[in-house]
């Protein structure tokens, strides 16, 4: 950062990007040197709102992790808004930072950009080398085009307006502020709500997804803005980087301790006759380890009673 940055996060409301607001303010970044837009504020699938938006402000920095995000369910389900939306999400953002000057810029992609069958753990060398995962092909062809974007304008302009704009790729993220919509959330959220809620109805069992077998590697919201501010500060590349936890669990083991951790204690039931996605999932962090120090510190049990714990107190606001 320079002497008097002003930094703009896109998705500040977010999972990511609220952990990414609380940890640049707990780093000491002032309230007049963070710019923050709601949707209702500023749409930014709108070129025309966005470029006016980034010409008022000027920021100097931008942490781009506004996306529209989900599980299974709504990737099947509303393929073309996850492509379209976040197409113009990025487009918009990248190249309004550029045409205003903004020379530092961090995206946020995902895990699921890698090959459906890559070799486990995934290097970022793996990025474009097979089909995807039909499930959320959208959404990652999607992402694919936000690195795409970033390395192209790297490429084009890199030297001749000084601009650094970097990728980073989380693993599946966890943690408080997350959606817990009953069917559009990821794993962990939609397991946790239908735990509760069980327990509350008394009802003797729920019913899981697909066989249970397939495996997922989780990163807590609060490691992967470390990871993100890290990667923004000493990260000197153009290719993407990974960030992960190392830590891997098969789906049926996951609910399992979920419902342990929240007291349900009754029958877990695999519905086979619903998608399990990619059969692992699972990053290779050696370029994050060695290009900026970066592990995560959160362990995963510590951070699902952060996370049950945070719904149990903001589930009326959701």
């Amino acid at each position: 950062m320079n002497s008097t940055p002003k930094i703009y996060v896109a998705g500040h409301r977010g999972m990511v990007g609220s952990a990414i607001v609380r940890q640049l303010v707990q780093g000491g970044l002032s309230p007049e040197s963070l710019v923050v837009r709601t949707h209702q504020e500023l749409d930014l699938t709108n070129q025309a709102a966005v470029q006016a938006f980034f010409k008022a402000e000027r920021p100097t920095q931008v942490y781009l992790a506004a996306a529209k995000v989900g599980g299974i369910y709504a990737n099947n389900t509303y393929p073309a808004d996850f492509i379209y939306q976040n197409l113009m999400v990025q487009a918009n953002v990248i190249d309004a930072a550029f045409q205003n000057g903004v020379q530092k810029l961090l995206f946020l992609g995902s895990s699921c950009i890698y090959p459906k069958l890559a070799p486990q753990p995934m290097t970022e060398s793996a990025l474009l080398t097979g089909p995807l995962e039909p499930t959320n092909e959208p959404y990652a062809i999607a992402k694919i085009v936000g690195i795409k974007l970033c390395e192209s304008y790297n490429r084009q302009y890199g030297v001749s307006h000084s601009i650094d704009y970097r990728s980073v790729m989380p693993t599946n993220l966890y943690g408080p502020g997350d959606n817990y919509h009953p069917q559009n959330s990821h794993v962990i959220p939609a397991l946790i709500r239908k735990c509760v809620e069980a327990i509350e109805r008394r009802e003797e069992r729920i019913v899981c997804w697909g066989s249970g077998a397939v495996t997922r590697e989780f990163l807590h919201a609060a490691d992967c803005a470390e990871g993100i501010l890290r990667a923004s500060e000493s990260y000197n590349s153009s290719e993407p980087v990974n960030l992960g936890s190392g830590f891997e669990i098969s789906i049926r083991d996951l609910a399992e301790k979920i419902a342990q951790l929240t007291g349900f204690t009754g029958e877990l039931v695999w519905d086979p006759t619903q998608p399990d996605g990619q059969p692992r999932r699972c990053l290779d962090v050696t370029r994050a380890e060695r290009e900026f120090g970066f592990r995560a510190r959160i362990g995963f049990d510590e951070g699902l009673r952060q996370t049950i714990d945070w719904y149990l107190a903001n589930r009326a606001a959701r």
